[in-house]
């Protein structure tokens, strides 16, 4: 198992166990389930109200901890991931914006209130577990993803490959998962792979080496489709 097994674990993830130390109960943990999404550099991002308890909590003590895990029928045997970090409100309001609405459109109505703000996790240890005895402590520095140019060139790969190259999407699908779908949309891509909003499903589509930029993402995108012709 390395730092990347962990990162790719957190990437198959939308929803996690946010703990805070609360202010109200001085100091006791306080969990809450958050959706999510992780920025470039693999650091989750969450969208909550400054009503929230959990909120308060980090407002007063940014010390919080991400638990997501794998499901699975046998909970204590399956994968999980608990990121340790310092979470604090991002400056910039707009940038994770686009990218954490395709991924929870719903949360579109958040923004007519003026109390939802978008925080970020600072990760500083990574307890990963990928299954019975393989239980592994990952150093931030080693799990946080590889420099690259993808956060500025995400949206035009993701126009591209949705409005010209949506039947290679499809084929991913039938491919790697098995997925039979009438319609394909890629919503996110980062240097470990990719998401496909394929009907009502999200499909994760891991990369076999790390992608750094929209050439390497092309690369690794024309290789699987004719990995599905093949």
């Amino acid at each position: 198992m390395s730092s990347a097994d962990a990162r790719r674990l957190l990437r198959q993830q939308q929803h996690g166990v946010l703990s805070t130390l609360s202010k109200k109960l001085d100091g006791y943990p306080f969990g809450s389930v958050t959706p999510f999404v992780l920025d470039h550099q693999a650091r989750p991002v969450i969208l909550i109200s400054t009503l929230a308890e959990h909120t308060k909590n980090i407002e007063a003590d940014p010390r919080v901890s991400l638990l997501a895990h794998h499901p699975g029928a046998d909970i204590q045997a399956s994968a999980r991931v608990t990121v340790v970090g310092n979470c604090a409100r991002m400056e910039d309001q707009t940038a994770p914006k686009a990218r954490y609405l395709r991924y929870f459109p719903g949360a579109a109505d958040y923004f007519s209130t003026h109390d939802f703000f978008f925080y970020r996790i600072e990760p500083t240890h990574i307890r990963f577990i990928g299954g019975f005895g393989a239980i592994h402590w990952v150093e931030a520095a080693h799990f946080v993803a590889p420099d690259n140019q993808l956060a500025s060139q995400e949206d035009a790969i993701i126009a591209h490959m949705n409005t010209d190259h949506q039947h290679n999407l499809m084929a991913y699908c039938r491919h790697f998962h098995g997925v039979n779908t009438s319609s394909a949309q890629m919503l996110g891509i980062d240097t470990d792979g990719f998401d496909v909003r394929a009907d009502a499903q999200l499909l994760r589509f891991d990369f076999s080496q790390p992608v750094l930029d929209a050439q390497d993402a092309r690369r690794a995108l024309v290789a699987m489709a004719e990995a599905c012709r093949s």
